[in-house]
C-alpha cells in the first residue's frame, strides 16, 4: 500500500496500523504527534487505528530546547 509520510510516498503492507507505522519510522519511544490526512491521531488510539490506501501523514518529535 502507498502513504503519505511527512511528505514522501512510502509503501507499506497491507493490514498496518498507525502504532506500527510509527514503530517502523523510529519514533514510537520519543515524544511524538501523529495528524493523518488533517486530524491528530491521539496515542490512545494508536494501535486501533488502521493505515488506509492514500493516508497523508505528517509526524513529529518534540524537540528540546529554549
Amino acid at each position: 500500500m502507498k502513504i503519505w509520510v511527512n511528505g514522501e510516498i512510502k509503501i507499506f503492507d497491507e493490514n498496518l496500523t498507525v502504532y506500527n507505522l510509527v514503530e517502523e519510522i523510529g519514533v514510537l519511544n520519543k515524544k511524538f504527534a501523529v495528524e493523518c490526512n488533517g486530524e491528530i491521531i491521539p496515542k490512545s488510539n494508536l494501535q486501533d487505528t488502521l493505515v488506509k490506501e492514500g493516508d497523508k501523514f505528517e509526524i513529529v518529535g518534540a524537540v528540546g530546547g529554549g
